[in-house]
């Protein structure tokens, strides 16, 4: 029989308020109140708390905080990825971020969803999954929804609603996030994303 931590991460129906979890949510939320008291001098203190606090990548993020998450466990980041202020992940799944992708400030990812059904709602709730790619920028203030995953070397505009995949070397943007144009090796052009 599976835990409600197994279900929660393999996607399944599960009970928020299990004890394990409710305890694991509490830890992240600790460490997450003690990394946004830090100065900016206190690079030592955040690097330690990024490095207990997320599943991967606390040796080498660029966190600016304030930064809220429901596990932080779940979190896993490539080379140098970089969050800008006020940024919100909950990852109730698995989130995977590759290698020098960059978050405007008040970006949120979301993996967590409920159930359509109003009486199931109230005692389950699921996710899905989140993969963003290497080289991606996201605009300020934009929303990735869950089981979404952005390709490697693509823009999203600020304030956008990512609600479907969208692929490799492409600027989307609005709400829903649609691609606008294709991205070149050599596109030069300034970026219209707030970061």
């Amino acid at each position: 029989m599976k835990t409600e931590k197994e279900k929660m991460l393999a996607g399944e129906l599960y009970d928020a308020l299990d004890s394990e979890l409710v305890g694991a949510r509490e830890q992240a939320r600790d460490l997450c109140q003690n990394l946004n008291a830090t100065r900016e001098r206190e690079q030592e203190a955040r690097r330690q708390i990024l490095i207990e606090l997320l599943g991967s990548g606390g040796d080498s993020v660029w966190m600016q905080p304030p930064f809220y998450c429901d596990y932080g466990s779940n979190i896993h980041l490539g080379e140098r990825v970089y969050f800008n202020f006020n940024c919100v992940v909950l990852d109730v799944c698995e989130v995977r971020i590759g290698d020098f992708t960059f978050f405007g400030p008040a970006v949120q990812i979301y993996t967590g969803t409920h159930p359509m059904n109003a009486k199931l709602r109230r005692t389950q709730e699921l996710g899905k999954p989140v993969s963003i790619g290497s080289d991606v920028w996201v605009g300020g203030g934009a929303i990735i929804c869950p089981g979404v995953t952005i390709g490697s070397r693509t823009v999203i505009g600020a304030g956008s609603v990512v609600t479907k995949d969208v692929p490799e070397n492409v600027f989307a943007a609005g709400n829903p996030c649609r691609i606008i144009r294709e991205i070149s090796e050599n596109d030069d052009s300034a970026g219209v994303s707030e970061s």
